[in-house]
């Protein structure tokens, strides 16, 4: 049985003051659900060790927004996955969409630190998605597989057995905007079905194995109907993980959505 998960993106947000008000609310809250699902937050590079410090021995787990393709040398400005275990980090982000659009990551790239993030031990959560004119075009399947492939190229499929899927349309990030459930519950299938089909030999199945979460505009009025989803298995959540109320109504509607309801367990 796939477990739950669900990971806070603070993206280029926040301060050693804010951070460590945000923790003091946010950490009693995500108690009550930390053993029904699994709970992560990437802070920026900056406060890694302010928030693992923070974290101490909660449950809730440290990650990092980005890695290296890299494992060390003159790249000024790159973080090596190395750096990011050894800071204790156990989950990073590739390939988030502001890194695809805005930097220019190809899906090559985006599969050298895929690779480098498993090689040092961690986890890493990929993100797929598509943009509004390429879903217009009918051109969803398309993209996301490609960016999948990129992965399978560098690393082979399985490599998914230890990672996370993001999926998160290009054109709901930051904007308001939601996938309906018919379009989440479509594009999550097609990811199970790529994995599966790569991999037709595998002693387990990968697709049914792989745990895949939606990202775009999830918010505490849309989580349950979201989760309650058969193949959405948490969330990868931005400018919402950024408020404690919202972000422990948003695990609680996780929580729910996977049957374990009232308090689990206590920090």
């Amino acid at each position: 049985m796939r477990k739950p998960i669900l990971i806070g993106n603070w993206k280029m947000n926040g301060s050693l003051q804010a951070n460590q008000a945000l923790m003091v609310r946010l950490l009693p809250r995500l108690r009550l659900f930390r053993r029904a699902i699994d709970l992560a937050i990437c802070p920026p590079s900056p406060y890694l060790f302010q928030v693992r410090d923070l974290l101490g021995y909660t449950g809730v787990m440290l990650g990092a927004q980005n890695a290296a393709g890299y494992v060390s040398g003159a790249y000024t400005g790159e973080n090596s996955a190395t750096m990011l275990q050894e800071m204790g980090c156990r989950y990073v982000i590739v390939g988030h969409s502001e890194r695809r659009v805005l930097f220019h990551e190809s899906s090559q790239e985006v599969a050298a630190r895929f690779r480098a993030v498993l090689s040092a031990g961690m986890t890493p959560i990929l993100c797929v998605g598509e943009s509004l004119t390429e879903r217009e075009s009918g051109l969803t399947s398309v993209v996301i597989e490609q960016q999948l492939q990129a992965v399978v190229d560098e690393v082979g499929i399985a490599a998914f057995a230890n990672a996370v899927v993001a999926y998160e349309p290009v054109w709901a990030i930051g904007t308001g905007q939601t996938a309906t459930p018919e379009q989440i519950s479509e594009v999550h299938q097609k990811i199970r079905k790529f994995v599966a089909g790569s991999a037709p030999e595998a002693s387990i199945d990968l697709g049914q194995e792989l745990r895949i979460v939606y990202g775009g505009s999830v918010k505490q009025a849309n989580a349950y109907d979201i989760f309650s989803l058969a193949d959405v298995d948490g969330g990868l959540i931005g400018g919402a993980s950024l408020h404690a109320d919202e972000f422990g109504a948003i695990a609680g509607a996780l929580a729910d959505a996977s049957g374990v309801t009232g308090e689990v367990s206590a920090i």
